[in-house]
């Protein structure tokens, strides 16, 4: 399945017509998408976060998208508010949460957010953003499971990062020191990409993407590994899986000697940077709803404020 999402302020009006235009080219969907809010961490309650939805709600009705998304939580009690707004129309729901293996912020495990997404209403649900795919590849294992457990059966769903990060924490590469402008080396191939889709499908997921960090060439891999199922290639595809065959046309014989498979799936990239940490040491600082750092203000931050959070930031 082939998705354009796209997610509107309150003061936005949605192209629709250049959305159908776009999705009609690819025989693709057109989704609407939420996510988490400032007043929720800032805690103004539950009417002021379900009006900030149901704005936003509004808009994708009007502007007749295909399906709702509800993405990028990473409290099951908001994500279970946003999907109760959701429901209030008539389209098909899919849900998922930026957290891994340890759970929510709140501590619940990422097993009952899943459970609780499903129960709440959602026909699909699963894990997006944060954690690298094969990170969210165990935790969405956790996610089955335990929708197995209770009986409950909908489509699973992931949409993971396009960086290895293996070292991160809790709240995933948010806390890396990394985040977000030194990202780059830790991209992953295309032939990553291509394993995690084949994982992925294995596990019994039928909504697979990718989120930060994924590029076009990362979406042709998914594509192409997953041809068969699909019984379709990429039209940007080439007659062999991943372009393989283009290293066969070189006059260097050790060049032709990766015009295989198997030498790339089992390449180990190396960073190319002189003394570069295997590893980083993630910032996690911990807080969440109700932190006064997470507050919600109407004006920038000031350099007083900038300041304070510089100082913690050193220490």
């Amino acid at each position: 399945m082939i998705v354009c999402c796209y997610r509107v302020t309150t003061s936005t009006r949605l192209p629709a017509k250049s959305l159908r235009e776009v999705a009609s080219e690819g025989d693709a969907l057109v989704a609407g998408g939420i996510s988490q809010t400032p007043s929720y961490l800032s805690r103004k309650g539950r009417k002021a976060v379900q009006e900030e939805f149901r704005k936003q709600v509004q808009v994708f009705v009007k502007n007749k998208v295909d399906f709702l998304i509800c993405e990028y939580f990473e409290h099951i009690e908001e994500m279970e508010w946003a999907i109760d707004v959701c429901r209030e129309t008539s389209l098909p729901i899919a849900a998922t949460m930026c957290i891994g293996k340890e759970g929510d912020l709140h501590n619940i495990t990422v097993g009952e957010c899943a459970v609780r997404m499903a129960q709440s209403g959602a026909h699909v649900v699963g894990l997006n953003c944060h954690f690298d795919p094969f990170q969210m590849l165990e935790a969405i294992a956790e996610m089955k499971k335990a929708l197995e457990v209770a009986g409950l059966r909908p489509y699973l769903m992931t949409q993971p990062l396009g960086y290895h990060c293996h070292d991160n924490s809790k709240q995933g590469f948010i806390d890396l020191p990394e985040f977000p402008f030194a990202l780059e080396p830790r991209v992953c191939t295309r032939w990553d990409m291509q394993r995690y889709a084949r994982e992925a499908y294995e596990l019994g997921v039928r909504y697979i993407g990718g989120c930060c960090g994924v590029e076009s060439y990362h979406i042709r891999a998914v594509s192409e590994e997953l041809a068969k199922e699909r019984n379709k290639k990429p039209l940007s595809s080439e007659s062999t899986i991943l372009g393989v065959k283009d290293s066969r046309c070189t006059p260097k014989p050790w060049v032709r000697a990766r015009a295989r498979r198997s030498y790339w799936e089992n390449l180990s990239p190396a960073t190319g940077r002189p003394y570069s940490a295997a590893f980083s040491k993630p910032d996690n600082w911990g807080v969440t709803a109700g932190s006064e750092d997470l507050v919600q203000k109407p004006e920038s931050t000031t350099e007083e404020e900038l300041e304070k959070v510089f100082q913690k930031s050193d220490k």
